[in-house]
């Protein structure tokens, strides 16, 4: 069927100009009955094949579809009637066609819609301020009573559970940074509600097992919180409370009941307490170890006359202090041990100063006091501390080295009052490098002072200059 068709149209041909996308009239159908030639330049040419006429028809059937559809990209058509595509720049955006937000019809400036302020998610363009809406009354879901109402953050009160959870790191830390203006503003956040007295009793317990550094911090802690955070009747029920858990608390902590003295004590002096506190509970305490509390809390404040502060309640512990305090504490430890020849109740000392950071000067002023010293007791004793020291890593290489370099630097002028330091200091740091607590290194630093020797005879029989 195709080959008769070919045939057909082969022997009856077209007009080519004539040539459209709708069938043929009847007039035309006869006029296409016979051959028809065309004049090119006066020159007449045959009709050309119905295989051509098909390709330019289709060719122009395709380019009107795509320049209606896609007008401006600068399609084209070649001398054979194929689509060219023209060069097109690059696309500047990663997105794909689905998120370009272009326009599709080549117009516009290429920028956002709505200035950007438009889609979803977006409640109006950069920097837009909203002014207070008025409600109108006309509206379907219009509710009186909501005019008079007050919004305001509702914190759920702190069970036992949970109040020992949150309150816990906030004490741990307090012992760390000392602020107390942070941990009110902390609780001042939370809903203590009825958990309030709970504060004290938690803070002491924890300073029970801490140093005595954390407890003085711990005092100083209630008595900023008193008036902010906790009134005076939460001290007091949380003094009740530790009074009655004591039985409980020596299990952990076998002193707990002179510790406990001393908050109570503390307190009463802080104010945070009434002084008709302890006088409460004569003839009323069955417990031995809430009575041994309470008089270790009485002995305290008849010690203190005068209605001043109790100082030093918790020791002298802690790097808070002045330098000034902690050597004259350094100076009477040292004093102490040369008297008693205590070595373990220096070491104690030493630790319950909880300054690690400075026990370099523990051993220069232990080096000082034997230079200035004219016997050998003070020189063996003090190289019997430092040794043990050593061992037991009380003290550190890097602290015992510190401490040799400052003597080192120190030696021309502690020489001016003890005029046989320099020798001194050589026999000392021999006897510290045989013991081994230094090194050769540190043994190599040690100043040497030359001796006065005479010269050779030409030069008149004059001393040489002292070196060092």
């Amino acid at each position: 069927m195709a080959t008769e068709c070919e045939a057909w149209l082969n022997s009856n041909p077209v007009e080519v100009d004539n040539l459209s996308d709708s069938f043929l009239s009847g007039d035309e159908e006869k006029a296409g009955s016979r051959p028809v030639d065309n004049e090119v330049n006066g020159n007449w040419i045959s009709a050309p094949s119905i295989h051509e006429v098909r390709v330019k028809a289709k060719a122009k059937r395709r380019l009107r579809k795509n320049s209606s559809r896609d007008s401006g990209r600068g399609d084209s058509l070649s001398d054979n009637g194929d689509s060219i595509r023209g060069l097109q720049a690059p696309p500047t955006s990663p997105k794909s066609k689905l998120l370009d937000r272009k326009s599709r019809l080549g117009k516009g400036r290429g920028l956002p819609k709505k200035g950007g302020a438009g889609g979803k998610g977006v409640w109006g363009p950069p920097g837009e301020v909203y002014d207070y809406e008025e409600v109108d009354v006309k509206d379907p879901n219009y509710d009186e009573d909501q005019e008079n109402c007050v919004y305001e953050t509702v914190v759920l009160p702190l069970d036992e559970r949970d109040f020992e959870k949150t309150v816990t790191p906030i004490v741990q830390e307090y012992f760390e940074h000392g602020d107390t203006n942070e941990v009110a503003e902390l609780l001042g956040e939370l809903n203590l509600g009825p958990m309030r007295s709970g504060v004290p009793t938690l803070a002491v317990s924890l300073a029970l097992e801490a140093k005595a550094s954390h407890r003085e911090l711990t005092s100083q802690l209630l008595a900023a919180l008193c008036g902010r955070v906790l009134t005076l009747a939460d001290v007091e029920h949380a003094f009740d409370g530790l009074l009655r858990e004591l039985p409980d608390l020596v299990l952990d902590t076998p002193d707990a009941p002179q510790l406990v003295g001393q908050f109570i004590a503390r307190a009463v002096r802080d104010q945070i307490l009434s002084k008709s506190y302890i006088d409460s509970y004569k003839g009323k305490v069955d417990c031995e170890h809430a009575r041994a509390a309470l008089d270790r809390a009485a002995v305290l404040l008849k010690m203190n006359r005068g209605g001043r502060r109790i100082e030093n309640l918790w020791g002298s512990g802690g790097g808070q202090r002045p330098v000034t305090q902690l050597v004259r504490e350094v100076n009477l430890l040292l004093k102490e041990y040369v008297l008693s020849g205590d070595v373990v109740e220096a070491e104690r000392c030493l630790r319950e100063l909880e300054v690690p950071h400075f026990h370099h000067e523990f051993v220069y002023e232990a080096i000082v006091m034997v230079l200035e010293s004219k016997g050998e007791k003070t020189f063996k004793m003090v190289l019997q501390l430092l040794k043990f020291l050593c061992e037991s890593s009380i003290i550190t290489v890097d602290q015992t080295r510190r401490g040799f370099e400052r003597v080192y630097s120190d030696i021309a002028e502690i020489n001016i009052d003890v005029p046989s330091a320099y020798s001194a200091l050589e026999q000392f740091v021999e006897k510290s490098f045989s013991a081994g607590i230094i090194d050769k290194s540190v043994k190599d630093l040690c100043p040497y002072r030359g001796r006065k020797r005479f010269v050779s005879e030409g030069d008149g029989g004059r001393l040489k200059p002292e070196s060092y």
